[in-house]
């Protein structure tokens, strides 16, 4: 394979990872806001997702520092689309609730 196949294929993977990473970020704050134990939720999916994306860089890497920021440029790439597509979210109607009563 070629050198710049394989950069663009960790490229790739990058993404993949930022899409699962930030996507299981946002899946979990989606459920932790009605959980009733949302440290769970939260503690959980930290372990999860940092194992998951961390064992990802080093498989893509193979000891290759420029695989590993190739797969890292995919990696960020991947957080600004996901943040672009979720786009910002509303405040639940409690928050709101409690800032109009500050003085």
């Amino acid at each position: 394979m070629t050198e710049t196949l394989t950069l663009v294929l960790a490229w790739v993977a990058g993404g993949a990872l930022g899409a699962m990473f930030f996507g299981g970020l946002w899946w979990t704050v989606q459920k932790a806001l009605s959980s009733k134990r949302p440290a769970f939720w939260f503690f959980g999916s930290l372990l999860l997702r940092m194992s998951l994306t961390l064992a990802g860089f080093y498989f893509v890497a193979g000891g290759h520092w420029q695989r590993l920021l190739a797969c890292l440029l995919g990696f960020v790439i991947a957080r600004l689309i996901v943040t672009r597509v979720i786009g910002p979210t509303r405040k639940p109607t409690y928050l709101a609730q409690e800032a109009s009563d500050a003085p």
